[in-house]
């Protein structure tokens, strides 16, 4: 074998080493695009997850306050016009029909509101809302029942009535209490 036939020997040998190099290069490199690609979309995927979780997030916080300030704003209406039916009715001046209405109406609007806020959550502020609106419709009942003109024993039914005022107050306290602090965690969980 002649230096000219080993040098087309050596140079057939490195041109197949160069293509099979250059096959198994680009097998590899397609592999690990592929790859690169498939980790890519993942991380996209998992950063729109995330963003859509904090997006939902802070929906449903800002829900959670709107539910609170309305269950505040219905509570506060009732607790005026108790305060403003109040002397009235100790003076023996009776209810009539349209503050009876008015009372009703706005005892139904802080039911409502307290309904509205459990879809919100989170669960101990549920039931320190029910609990709030629970002893304001007993307030409104021992009032209705101290002013009612049958009553038998006018003192019993006023302080019964005061005793349910107090009560009503105090729900309202515990409850404004945990919704402000409820607003102020940034990290409260949705659930």
């Amino acid at each position: 074998m002649g230096e000219a036939t080993g040098t087309v020997i050596a140079g057939v040998i490195a041109f197949a080493a160069a293509v099979i190099g250059a096959v198994i290069a680009g097998r590899y490199a397609k592999h690990g695009a592929e790859a690169g690609g498939r980790k890519a979309v993942e991380a996209a995927l998992a950063q729109v997850h995330g963003q859509a979780a904090a997006e939902h997030w802070q929906w449903v916080r800002s829900q959670r306050h709107q539910s609170f300030a309305a269950l505040l704003t219905a509570y506060a209406a009732l607790d005026d016009v108790l305060v403003r039916i109040g002397p009235e009715a100790r003076n023996g001046d009776g209810l009539d029909g349209a503050t009876g209405h008015e009372l009703r109406e706005r005892t139904l609007e802080l039911q409502a509101k307290t309904s509205q806020l459990a879809l919100w959550g989170p669960n101990e502020a549920n039931g320190l809302a029910y609990a709030l609106t629970g002893k304001s419709t007993a307030a409104v009942g021992a009032l209705l029942q101290a002013a009612s003109p049958s009553s038998t024993d006018p003192s019993a039914d006023w302080s019964s009535s005061d005793r349910a005022k107090g009560e009503m107050v105090q729900a309202y306290a515990a409850f404004l209490e945990r919704a402000g602090e409820i607003i102020r965690d940034p990290l409260q969980p949705v659930s």
